[in-house]
């Protein structure tokens, strides 16, 4: 829900009614809001834990950033309804002057990290750049996607930032 209508505009009392539970239940866990916007964020950070252990399985860094960019593109339609979860959430809260936009930041700079390693196993000097320029690239196409409400422009950079890592690739062989 948070991902769908944004932290302002959803209530707990939302959240009991989409679960359907009561609304006493939700405060039993989450005392407030904040609370859990702060145990989403630690979701999302789990959820990308989850799966840079599953792109790891790729036998070479190459295949696990396109494994990534292709994870991107099977959620282009998640993305053109309601852009990038994390990204979507960060935005948000940045307007805040709490700690939660510095825990959804921290999510972000997980991703950022984990692709920086992968450039740095394919020999890149500049890997830390390639890395915020493939997050970046992913963050932006999931706004314009969401703001024209198109999942094919996700897919053509899907397919774009794939042969960018090819290239990548070959100039660092």
């Amino acid at each position: 829900m948070l991902h769908e209508h944004g932290v302002e505009k959803t209530t707990l009392a939302d959240i009991a009614a989409a679960a359907d539970v009561p609304l006493g239940n939700v405060y039993y866990y989450f005392k407030t809001k904040d609370a859990l916007v702060a145990a989403v964020i630690a979701t999302y950070g789990q959820a990308y834990e989850l799966m840079s252990a599953e792109l790891d399985q790729q036998p070479t860094p190459q295949a696990r950033l396109k494994a990534l960019i292709q994870a991107w593109v099977g959620n282009r339609e998640l993305l053109a309804r309601h852009g990038c979860p994390v990204g979507s959430l960060t935005c948000e809260l940045d307007k805040r002057t709490d700690g939660l936009r510095t825990q959804a930041a921290a999510v972000l700079a997980q991703l950022v990290g984990w692709a920086q390693r992968q450039f740095e196993a394919m020999g890149r000097p500049d890997a830390r750049e390639l890395a915020v320029a493939l997050v970046a690239a992913y963050e932006g196409i999931a706004l314009l996607a969401n703001t024209l409400g198109d999942p094919g422009l996700v897919s053509a950079e899907g397919r774009r930032l794939e042969r960018w890592i090819d290239d990548l690739a070959g100039a660092a062989a």
